[in-house]
């Protein structure tokens, strides 16, 4: 079996089995580095995400949000809101699209804040219609919600009012002012009164689901031998259908073959 392994042809197979045994370790090893992932994201969360509230300012600032450490960080501030409402278009929430809500909440420092108060439904006239929105309440309003990364920009022209994401330079761009970077998702929203004001609908919660990369990634690791089993199962039969002592099954007489006699 192996003087026949190293011809030619069968070497060619036995390449293309350790090729495919490379890439598949290094397919599992991808997707149990995603797998990893979404471990550590759920552990931030875990750690962030109902814990007391800081001030906003302790983690917003000019600088980028740095998601090792502050992404979904659970942040209080009180301010007022000063500006009109952005809509933010495109966007699923319980696996409905409509607008997220963006409000400009400025603080007692004079810079703003970027709150998503929520979420509304498309207008029944279509995406190409603006729904009817609730105004953000008028006066001192106390926030508790949880940071964010500021997005990408999509570079969309959209109807005055409307982003194609929440994207700090197109926000900026939109209000004609400075905002802090990143955003901050409405948990809580009270005025100086007390009175929860009303809003649009929450946002869903932060997927916590581990998919399954872990599965994927043994799976890939199980098939890398799989080339060399499949080397081993054809020399095996090409030398055994090639031996001439092996003795031959005898002929099965069919009944009807016998009747025939």
């Amino acid at each position: 079996m192996s003087r026949r392994l190293i011809t030619p042809r069968w070497l060619g197979a036995l390449a293309l089995a350790l090729l495919y045994a490379v890439l598949a370790f290094q397919l599992g090893h991808w997707q149990y580095g995603r797998h990893e992932f979404k471990v550590e994201r759920n552990a931030l969360l875990d750690a962030h995400y109902r814990a007391d509230p800081v001030p906003v300012t302790d983690v917003l600032s000019d600088r980028p949000l740095d998601r090792s450490r502050e992404d979904w960080t659970r942040v209080t501030a009180t301010g007022t809101y000063a500006g009109p409402q952005l809509l933010v278009r495109n966007r699923p929430n319980s696996s409905v699209f409509g607008y997220e809500v963006l409000a400009p909440l400025r603080l007692s420092d004079g810079r703003t804040v970027v709150v998503d108060r929520g979420w509304v439904e498309n207008s029944d006239r279509g995406a190409a219609v603006a729904p009817d929105v609730a105004p953000a309440p008028a006066g001192e309003v106390t926030v508790v919600g949880w940071v964010r990364p500021g997005e990408t920009s999509q570079r969309k022209t959209l109807p005055e009012g409307q982003v194609a994401s929440i994207s700090v330079p197109d926000v900026e761009r939109a209000w004609g002012t400075r905002v802090l970077d990143g955003y901050v998702v409405l948990d809580t929203e009270r005025t100086a009164e007390g009175v929860s004001p009303p809003r649009p609908d929450r946002l869903e919660d932060p997927d916590r689901s581990l998919g399954p990369h872990q599965a994927y990634a043994f799976q890939w690791w199980m098939t890398m031998p799989l080339g060399l089993v499949l080397i081993w199962l054809g020399l095996r039969r090409e030398l055994r259908d090639e031996t001439t002592e092996r003795p031959t099954k005898p002929k099965k007489v069919r009944i009807w073959d016998e009747e025939d006699y």
